[in-house]
């Protein structure tokens, strides 16, 4: 699994408070947690107290796994505000709630891991924010997302082909070392696509390949008794740009249900 929010080292204390002499610095490019985030300036030291844009730049770091599992759509502004807080004529605290609902979405997926939520990070430190807010709805994460699946009956795989936006046979290889990547396998050339659903043709690649990079827990799960990686029938639903993958199966010559199945669905026709 991931080296997940080694962050804990940080400290245990509480929202460091920022000295009058901080200065004004462009965000690093190297920096990948907060690139494209609206503005292009921070003030150093930050809200969690790092000296320097590298010490930011390493610790911030920790954070990609977390964010590539999409536990919140606001994740990266909150992280955001305390790692490289924008510039402005006072240091801006993130509100309360916002932290708290982070923390609510994000925290289950940080115990998948073995870490808790850090003390550095508890949300009663935070302003309590008295405007009207927006509460955000999004799938919830959980730590045995895409455990493999028994086919039961080919007749009972071809119903869940049904109810999936789309259906894909895939083949994983385990990479060396990759320093641009947040998954540890790669997607072979080759794609049989069984159901593409609302996919279009060419976005179908593209779109498993982010789906890789981004639910490593999912990718995990699927290959933990793959460890070189194998070939595998998924499906799932398509949710604005995102995929989930609802259903994984380790494609096997021997499971006759799995294999019959996906010979049988070019011809058959779904109950409405």
């Amino acid at each position: 699994c991931h080296p997940l929010l080694s962050m804990l080292s940080i400290g245990e204390s509480g929202l460091w408070e920022p000295r009058s002499s901080s200065r004004c610095v462009p965000i690093p490019s190297g920096m990948a947690l907060c690139q494209n985030i609206g503005y292009d300036t921070m003030r150093m030291p930050n809200l969690l107290g790092h000296e320097s844009p590298a010490e930011a730049v390493q610790q911030s770091a920790s954070w990609l796994p977390l964010l590539a599992r999409e536990c919140h759509p606001d994740a990266r502004i909150f992280l955001c505000s305390l790692f490289a807080p924008i510039c402005l004529d006072r240091f801006i605290s993130p509100c309360r709630s916002l932290c708290e609902s982070v923390r609510d979405s994000c925290a289950p997926i940080m115990s998948c891991y073995g870490y808790p939520w850090p003390e550095i990070l508890r949300c009663d430190q935070y302003p309590a924010d008295h405007l009207i807010h927006i509460h955000l709805s999004f799938p919830q994460a959980s730590c045995r997302d895409c455990e493999l699946e028994e086919t039961s009956s080919s007749k009972d795989t071809l119903e869940t082909f049904c109810r999936s936006d789309f259906v894909v046979k895939l083949r994983l290889t385990r990479l060396k070392y990759s320093p641009v990547s947040l998954s540890q396998f790669s997607l072979a050339a080759k794609l049989d696509v069984l159901k593409h659903g609302p996919l279009l043709g060419g976005q179908i690649r593209s779109r498993i390949q982010l789906w890789l990079e981004r639910d490593a827990t999912c990718v995990r799960n699927m290959t933990r008794n793959y460890p070189r990686g194998g070939t595998f029938l998924v499906t799932g639903t398509v949710q604005g740009e995102r995929l989930v993958v609802n259903k994984a199966y380790a494609w096997q010559r021997r499971d006759k249900n799995l294999t019959a199945a996906a010979r049988k669905w070019k011809h058959h026709r779904c109950r409405s």
